[in-house]
């Protein structure tokens, strides 16, 4: 018997405790068609919560015979796992908070599969239609809370960072937690992970007893970037562009921590829909912010967005380095104007139905040989368009990192070809490589090649 697998059967925490017979019926149904590989991919993924490898594909091959089955009993249902990775259970009993990240797993890809992705209602090349599915993805997962001030921090950076700068990240989480404020992230580890962790001790000292740690992912990048254990709200979206939707309209802040490929992306997104000139006028307060030893990270970061899109985009944001106690204070400050704002403007606390995104930022990118190689990237385009197209050349350099389907199709054609406009181009080479050189890309002690080329 192999003593790293086990076999068990248990029933799902939260809403899926009290269902119609009709939802039963969906849910039993819906794991056995097109949704089970799917569904046993993000659910191996949270029974591997606390693992901090990066290799989707070895988590894959390790765990090849696990098997999920959700079946139907009057009362519910019961989920039946079978080779299921050891480190979920303990004394025989899975361990109580991967058994809500399981029961998270289910009720998202099932409620997007059943309710929007198959509703004809739903028009999802429709801007409207897509902000207001990701709205009851959220509602459903009950992360949306009317009558609470704003409160939500989301906190963005790498998985692969250096000590220096985790510890870093905890310090800021521990004061944002103190001044009583919740954490949102990407749910993985690394700068998703420390912000929470800091908010725990933070919200312990002020008696906090719901602290709210929020973490948003997507099935394609959940494998590489399992649930770190603090996560008690997780949310799977069915795609990147949903999850980075899902951040813009929950959070009330925002914190950037050093970071790589996914980091960079996050910032181009934010940015490029800040830019949008009805945009201009609505709070939102956003910190680069890292230990002293960050501080020339920073500054490339800062020269690639005033190149690429100019100084408009950088009086968006404040960078701070090495005060943790000044980033919280900003983030307490810019959360009251968020509230003094949506209050004059009638408009809910929970989420934020003014802010304006373009369809081009809304719409699901699928990064091929293809796609990546006609990306446009040239000064001459609106700002909003090259920001647009930038995110999706960062979004394409993760996948190739991560997402196994997409190193498979590397491993056969060869690296993505990106080229644009020759100053834009030698810029994001010099970035990308400082990136590889400080091991932003993958965890350190893992040999990394680039699934990329970049050419003018």
């Amino acid at each position: 018997m192999n003593s790293h697998v086990v076999d068990a059967s248990l029933y799902p925490a939260g809403m899926l405790t009290s269902l119609s017979r009709m939802e039963v019926e969906r849910l039993h149904d819906a794991s056995r068609g097109d949704l089970y590989e799917l569904l046993r991919r993000c659910s191996l993924a949270v029974l591997n919560s606390g693992n901090e490898s990066d290799d989707a594909e070895a988590l894959l091959a390790q765990y090849r015979d696990f098997e999920i089955q959700v079946e139907q009993f009057n009362r519910g249902i019961r989920l039946d796992l079978k080779n299921a990775p050891a480190i979920a259970f303990v004394d025989g009993k899975i361990i109580e908070g991967v058994r809500e990240l399981l029961s998270s797993v289910i009720r998202d890809l099932v409620y997007y599969d059943t309710e929007i992705g198959s509703n004809p209602d739903y028009r999802l090349d429709s801007g409207e239609h897509i902000s207001n599915a990701v709205f009851e993805i959220l509602r459903n997962a009950d992360v949306i809370q009317p009558r609470i001030v704003p409160h939500l921090v989301v906190c963005w950076g790498g998985h692969s960072i250096s000590r220096e700068e985790y510890d870093y990240t905890k310090l800021v989480g521990y004061e944002i937690g103190l001044r009583k404020m919740n954490v949102c992230t990407g749910c993985g580890p690394g700068a998703m992970k420390g912000p929470m962790k800091g908010a725990t001790i933070g919200h312990a000292k002020q008696r906090v007893k719901w602290g709210r740690y929020i973490g948003l992912t997507e099935p394609g990048i959940i494998a590489a970037e399992s649930p770190n254990p603090i996560v008690n709200r997780l949310v799977i979206l069915p795609d990147i562009e949903k999850r980075l939707e899902a951040f813009v309209r929950l959070g009330h802040g925002f914190v950037v921590f050093p970071g790589g490929a996914g980091t960079a992306e996050e910032i181009l997104y934010l940015l490029g829909i800040l830019l949008n000139p009805q945009n201009a006028d609505i709070p939102f307060p956003l910190v680069f912010t890292g230990p002293a030893s960050a501080a020339p990270y920073f500054e490339q970061i800062d020269a690639f967005i005033r190149l690429t899109l100019g100084d408009a985009a950088a009086s968006r944001y404040r960078i701070i380095i090495d005060d943790p106690q000044a980033v919280a204070l900003a983030m307490q400050e810019g959360l009251a104007e968020v509230r003094d704002y949506r209050s004059e403007q009638k408009d809910a606390w929970y989420y934020n139905w003014r802010l304006k995104i373009d369809l081009p930022f809304q719409q699901p990118f699928e990064p091929d040989h293809e796609q990546m190689a006609a990306l446009e990237i040239d000064s001459a385009l609106p700002v909003h368009e090259l920001a647009a197209n930038l995110r999706r050349a960062f979004s394409g350099i993760v996948a190739g990192n991560v997402k196994p389907r997409t190193l498979q199709a590397i491993r056969e054609k060869g690296k993505f070809c990106i080229s644009g406009e020759a100053a834009i181009m030698e810029s994001l080479d010099r970035l990308l490589a400082s990136f590889v050189a400080q091991h932003r890309m993958k965890l350190p002690g893992t040999t990394y090649e680039p699934c990329y080329r970049i050419s003018s």
